[in-house]
C-alpha cells in the first residue's frame, strides 16, 4: 500500500440547516465554557432554559453567558423557546438548542460491510446507509466505498422539503461537522493510523484519518469500534464503570471508567478478544492459540450459541475480576441474532464467579446494549459531537 501522511491542517467550517455558518470553525465551538452552555441547552430540550439558569448552573457570570448565547444564536445553534414567568420583574426569555443546525456522520467500517448514519446535534439519526465491503480489497476500493456511502446520506430540507444531498465534498452549505469512523483495532486513535487489524495485516501503518479527510473535505476522527460504541452508551446515559463487549466478525471490548472511555497509553485497551483462555487451543488469526475470540467464533460457526456464550462469559469474568466494573453490556451482529441466549450464558458464568468469591448469587449484571447493530455507527458520530458538549474525551 502507498503511505502518505500529509493531512488536512486546521478545522473546517461547518454550516447550519439554512446555510448559516456554525461559528468560525469546529475548534471555536470546543471551548470549555461554550461546551457547558451547549450541554445545558441540549439537556433542557424543547422547553429551553433561561440565561439566569445557565449562569447559576455553570458558575459563569451573566455577562459571559450573554456573550456565549449571543454567539450561539448568531451561529444558528440556539433560538428563543418562549418566555417564562419570573419571581420579579419582566418574564425571562428561555433558549433552546436547534438540533437541525448541525449534523455529524458516524461510520462503522467492518470487515464485510460499512454502515453510515447522519445525526443531528441531539444525536437523533436522520438518515442511514449500508453497503457490503471487503476490507481486504485494498485501500483505494475501501476508501471509495466509504466515501460513496457517506456522500449518499441525505439531510432533511428546510420547512419539510424533500431530503437533499449532505454536501460533503466541495464544501457545500450542508457540510457536516465531521465524520467519525469506527473500525476493528488495534489502531492509534490520536494519529488516526491503523495497526495490524486482525486478519488484515496489510493495513498496518495506513493513515486512514488523513486519507478520508482529504477525500471528503471535512474533519475525520478514527477510533476502535468498541470505543465508539462505549462512548455512545456513556453519552446516552450509562453511568459508572462498564464494559461493552462487541461480538460480530471479531470480538473486542470498550471500557468506560468513571464516565470516560479508557483507551490506554497507546489506544490498546480493550483488545479483549485476544486474551488466551485455552493454552494450545484453536489457532487464532492473530497468531496465538486459544484466544477467546477464536473459541467464541468457532462455537458460533458450529451453531453452538450456548458454548459461545459460555466462552464469552469466561472472558468477561476475567475482565470483571481485573477491573471490578459495575456492568457488562453485549452488542454486535452475533449477539443481536440470539440476545437472550448470550445474556443468559454470560450472566450464568459471572454469577458462578460471584458465588465462588462470596459476592452473592447475582454477580455483575449483564444486558444487551441499546442501539442494536447501529450502535457502533451512532457512537462514531459522537466522536465529533460529544466534545462539543463537554461530554466525551474524543
Amino acid at each position: 500500500m502507498n503511505r502518505t501522511n500529509d493531512g488536512i491542517g486546521g478545522a473546517h467550517g461547518a454550516y447550519g440547516a439554512h446555510g448559516a455558518p456554525l461559528g468560525v470553525n469546529l475548534l471555536a465551538l470546543r471551548s470549555h465554557n461554550t461546551a457547558l452552555v451547549l450541554d445545558l441547552l441540549r439537556t433542557a430540550g424543547a422547553e429551553g432554559i433561561s440565561r439566569l439558569e445557565l449562569a447559576e448552573r455553570t458558575g459563569l457570570t451573566p455577562q459571559a453567558v450573554s456573550k456565549i448565547t449571543a454567539r450561539l444564536r448568531a451561529d444558528g445553534l440556539a433560538a428563543e423557546a418562549g418566555r417564562r414567568a419570573s419571581t420579579g420583574g419582566k418574564p425571562r426569555t428561555v433558549l433552546r438548542l436547534v438540533p437541525e443546525a448541525g449534523h455529524a456522520v458516524g461510520v462503522h467500517l467492518d470487515r464485510d460491510e460499512v454502515r453510515a448514519v447522519l445525526v443531528d446535534l441531539d444525536g437523533t439519526v436522520v438518515d442511514r446507509r449500508r453497503a457490503p465491503l471487503d476490507l481486504g480489497a485494498g485501500e483505494e476500493a475501501v476508501l471509495a466505498r466509504v466515501a460513496g456511502v457517506v456522500e449518499a446520506l441525505r439531510v432533511p430540507g428546510a420547512d419539510g422539503a424533500d431530503r437533499v444531498p449532505l454536501g460533503v465534498a466541495g464544501g457545500a452549505d450542508r457540510a457536516p461537522l465531521g465524520v467519525g469512523v469506527a473500525l476493528p483495532g488495534p489502531l492509534d486513535h490520536e494519529k488516526g493510523v491503523l495497526h495490524r487489524v486482525t486478519g488484515f495485516p496489510e493495513w498496518d501503518g495506513f493513515p486512514l484519518r488523513d486519507a478520508l479527510a482529504r477525500r471528503l473535505g471535512v474533519p475525520v476522527v478514527v477510533d476502535k469500534d468498541t470505543n465508539a460504541a462505549a462512548l455512545g452508551l456513556a453519552v446516552g446515559g450509562e453511568g459508572g464503570s462498564f464494559a461493552y463487549l462487541h461480538l460480530g466478525t471479531g470480538l473486542g471490548a470498550g471500557l468506560v471508567m468513571g464516565g470516560s472511555v479508557y483507551r490506554g497509553a497507546r489506544t490498546g485497551a480493550g483488545e479483549f478478544g485476544h486474551q488466551v483462555i485455552q493454552l494450545d487451543g484453536r489457532p487464532c488469526t492473530c497468531g496465538a492459540r486459544g484466544c477467546v475470540e477464536a473459541l467464541c467464533l468457532d462455537a458460533v460457526a458450529r451453531g453452538d450459541v450456548a458454548e459461545a456464550a459460555r466462552v464469552l462469559g469466561a472472558g468477561a469474568a476475567n475482565l470483571v475480576g481485573l477491573l471490578d466494573i459495575d456492568l457488562v453490556l453485549l452488542g454486535g451482529r452475533t449477539v443481536a441474532a440470539a440476545p437472550e441466549e448470550f445474556v443468559r450464558g454470560v450472566g450464568a458464568v459471572l454469577a458462578a464467579r460471584a458465588r465462588r468469591e462470596g459476592g452473592g448469587d447475582g454477580g455483575v449484571p449483564v444486558r444487551v446494549a441499546p442501539g442494536g447493530v447501529q450502535g457502533v455507527a451512532e457512537g462514531a458520530a459522537q466522536l465529533l459531537l460529544a466534545p462539543l458538549f463537554g461530554r466525551g474525551d474524543a
